[in-house]
C-alpha cells in the first residue's frame, strides 16, 4: 500500500513539472494527483494487493455504519429514560466474532462501547468472543447483535 501511494505522489510531482506552465500551481499537483490515482488503479493488480484507496473508502464507510448506529441506539436509550415507567432488563451475553487481532477486537470492543446501551465487559483471552453487557437484554439484543455484525464486516474491510 505505501508504494501505491507513494508512486501515486511520483506521478502528481512528475505531471506538475512536466505541465507547460511558467509556475507551479496547487491545482496543477492535485490534477496530476488525479492522474496518478487512475494509473495507479489501473496498475495496482502488480502491486499484488489491493488498491490502496479502497481502504479510505472502506474506513469511511465504517464511521457512517457507526454513526447511523450511534443515531439508532441513542433514539432507543431516550425512549427508555423518557418512558414513565422504567422497564428494563439488564443482562450480559457472549458475542462469537470472526475477527483476529489487537486491533480489529479493539476497534470492535470500542465501537459498541461508544454506542448507547452497551459496554463491552471482557474478551476472552483467545481473542475469539466478547462479553456484552446491555441495557435492555429483551429488547435490543437483537439490534445490538445486527450491529456487531455490521461493524464487523466493515473492520474487516478496513483491516484486510
Amino acid at each position: 500500500m505505501p508504494a501505491q501511494f507513494l508512486l501515486n505522489v511520483f506521478i502528481a510531482v512528475l505531471w506538475t513539472l512536466i505541465s507547460d506552465e511558467d509556475e507551479l500551481k496547487f491545482t496543477t499537483l492535485v490534477m496530476g494527483y488525479l492522474v496518478g490515482i487512475c494509473i495507479v488503479f489501473l496498475m495496482h493488480r502488480f502491486f499484488g494487493e489491493r488498491f490502496y484507496l479502497s481502504r479510505f473508502f472502506a474506513l469511511v464507510k465504517l464511521l457512517f455504519i457507526f454513526n447511523v448506529e450511534l443515531f439508532s441506539s441513542t433514539i432507543l436509550v431516550l425512549k427508555h429514560i423518557l418512558s414513565p415507567k422504567i422497564r428494563i432488563k439488564p443482562g450480559i451475553f457472549k458475542y462469537e466474532t470472526d475477527l483476529r487481532g489487537e486491533w480489529e477486537i479493539t476497534g470492535l470492543a470500542l465501537l459498541l462501547t461508544l454506542t448507547p446501551g452497551s459496554v463491552v465487559i471482557q474478551v476472552t483471552p483467545e481473542g475469539d468472543a466478547v462479553y456484552v453487557h446491555a441495557m435492555d437484554v429483551e429488547e435490543s439484543k437483537e439490534m445490538l447483535l445486527r450491529s456487531l455484525g455490521k461493524f464487523e464486516r466493515a473492520i474487516m474491510g478496513v483491516t484486510r
